[in-house]
């Protein structure tokens, strides 16, 4: 018995130093993808996809830098194996620059007419018009935010650019809201299996950009969506967080981020219990804190943030 214990014990180890190396690799990969460094990018997804080659969204992202590094054959590779682990968005696959160095391939037309078939099988009892509606809607909550993020790179935060590019966000999303309402309140949180991944994340982006009664009052519903396998749990805790800051209360998971007013760096906002967030984020599907923050080139350090937590609740009152 002591000798299986150990044999489970080495392999729990063994699983859990890959899980961290392929997280590593895979976030290393992303970086150098958003640097330009494309084939150095490339290598590091090769390495993380011997590790493990299940995550779609991984795959299709590996495929991407692979295509942009010239290497078309790891880029057919990975991308066909994306489709076979689950990746379904066709859309964005034809529209995507990042491949159009596969188009004039003749495996492309394969690949696409693979997806086309996997997608006809999939979408056989899907409410078409509805699913229409909502890629609409996702199109014009993502239209305005992808140009705030270009815009901020040649324009400050206060600059008139930015204002004005933010009035048009707002309005856009008013316009959207209404029309996710109608629906919310008619047919409830439709899911994917009805309508798609991507129409059925509609929900949640407009949900989640609205203002803090409406927040509140679908609250109820995505936690129900949930349960019945309609809803993202990651996505509802996004929702969760967000609430309970606008409520002047600590965030759960720690993925709302806030700016210091004197040196404008960010930080994570209040969080209840920091020592064990990443138990909690894992609950949900989401990622450790540490490899979140990243994305806004934080260090996370749970001693130091929660010396620092007092004088964080501090600029939230």
């Amino acid at each position: 018995m002591r000798n299986n214990i150990y044999t489970l014990l080495l392999l729990f180890l063994f699983t859990s130093v890959n899980a961290q190396e392929y997280s590593k690799l895979i976030s290393d990969a992303n970086k150098l993808y958003e640097t330009k460094d494309y084939k150095m990018s490339t290598d590091l997804y090769s390495k993380a996809f011997k590790i493990e080659s299940n995550n779609p969204s991984h795959l299709y992202n590996g495929a991407c830098a692979s295509s942009l590094a010239g290497n078309t054959k790891k880029a057919f590779k990975w991308l066909n194996l994306s489709i076979e682990k689950g990746w379904t968005n066709l859309r964005h696959l034809n529209s995507d620059t990042d491949l159009q160095n596969l188009h004039s391939k003749k495996e492309w037309g394969k690949t696409i007419e693979k997806l086309e078939k996997k997608l006809a099988l999939i979408e056989a009892n899907f409410d078409k018009p509805l699913q229409a509606e909502l890629l609409t809607i996702y199109d014009e909550d993502q239209k305005y935010r992808k140009q705030i993020h270009e815009t901020l790179k040649k324009f400050s935060d206060d600059s008139k650019e930015m204002q004005d590019l933010w009035k048009m966000t707002l309005h856009n999303d008013s316009i959207n809201l209404l029309k996710v309402k109608k629906i919310l309140d008619e047919k409830g949180w439709v899911g994917k299996d009805k309508v798609g991944a991507q129409a059925n994340s509609v929900f949640f982006l407009v949900i989640q950009h609205s203002d803090l009664e409406t927040q509140k009052k679908y609250l109820p519903m995505m936690r129900e969506a949930v349960t019945k396998g309609n809803a993202s749990a990651s996505s509802l805790a996004l929702l969760i967080d967000r609430i309970e800051i606008r409520e002047g209360r600590k965030q759960i998971y720690g993925s709302q981020i806030g700016t210091k007013p004197n040196t404008k760096t960010q930080y994570v906002l209040p969080l209840i219990d920091p020592d064990n967030v990443d138990k909690r984020r894992s609950e949900v599907g989401l990622g450790s804190i540490s490899d979140y923050v990243k994305n806004w080139n934080l260090i996370w350090d749970v001693e130091k943030y929660k010396s620092e937590l007092p004088e964080l609740e501090k600029l939230e009152r």
